[in-house]
């Protein structure tokens, strides 16, 4: 029996997943701010898990017992966080388009995220274990 291998520890193992991307992607913007013709990158993740849980939960749920069946109902895959280039814009003379504030703020949310996907990570491993334990 794997406890943690349900959706819900996929999901925020996905959402870390992109916390640490989104890290590193604005880390890399902030570094550029200066470097002429340099594009801001973006991270997306959070809204492709939403539209992925909002959608209709069809009736039928197929059984997969082979690798290579297709699956049949809701699917209990998590997305993969995917690197957007902003192409479309530009801050300087330079063609550079990366904004120092805004880069920071995102910054300081993707921290606030990251904190409170570790805050919730800890709480189900804790309540797994009192479960389990009886404590």
């Amino acid at each position: 029996m794997n406890l943690l291998n349900d959706i819900s520890f996929k999901r925020l193992q996905g959402a870390l997943d992109a916390s640490n991307m989104r890290q590193r992607t604005i880390s890399d913007n902030v570094a550029n701010a200066d470097t002429p013709y340099f594009k801001r990158s973006d991270v997306s993740f959070e809204e492709m898990l939403q539209d992925q849980m909002s959608g209709g939960l069809p009736v039928l749920k197929g059984k997969v017992t082979d690798p290579r069946h297709f699956v049949i109902g809701p699917s209990s895959s998590v997305p993969t966080p995917v690197v957007n280039m902003d192409q479309s814009t530009s801050m300087n003379n330079n063609q550079n388009n990366v904004d120092i504030d805004r880069e920071m703020s995102l910054l300081a949310d993707n921290q606030l995220r990251y904190n409170a996907y570790i805050q919730q990570v800890n709480e189900q491993i804790k309540m797994m274990r009192v479960g389990v334990e009886g404590r």
